[in-house]
């Protein structure tokens, strides 16, 4: 087994680290370049959403006409324009 001190593991990774981070050379506006991007990828996805939720309306209200055209124009059975049932004449007894 191969045993080995935590500090000297420690150690070198944390100078591996530096080492490596000492390489990293940021470009002058990359902060103005990332955050372009987001920015139109942002716009970008309201125009879509805003679109999408237009042609949704815009199809709902088309269905909803369409089915309403396609109703018949006779009236129903509810308002069928029969005249209402008459009860029979009923003769009261008066003592």
């Amino acid at each position: 087994m191969n045993h080995t001190d935590p500090d000297r593991t420690e150690r070198e990774l944390t100078e591996a680290l530096a080492a490596l981070a000492g390489g990293v050379r940021a470009a002058p506006d990359a902060y103005r370049t990332a955050r372009g991007e987001w920015l139109r990828r942002e716009r970008r996805r309201r125009l879509v959403l805003a679109v999408l939720i237009t042609v949704v309306f815009t199809l709902a209200t088309l269905i909803g006409l369409w089915v309403l055209n396609e109703a018949p124009s006779d009236p129903g059975v509810i308002f069928s324009g029969l005249p209402s049932a008459r009860l029979p004449d009923v003769q009261v007894s008066t003592r």
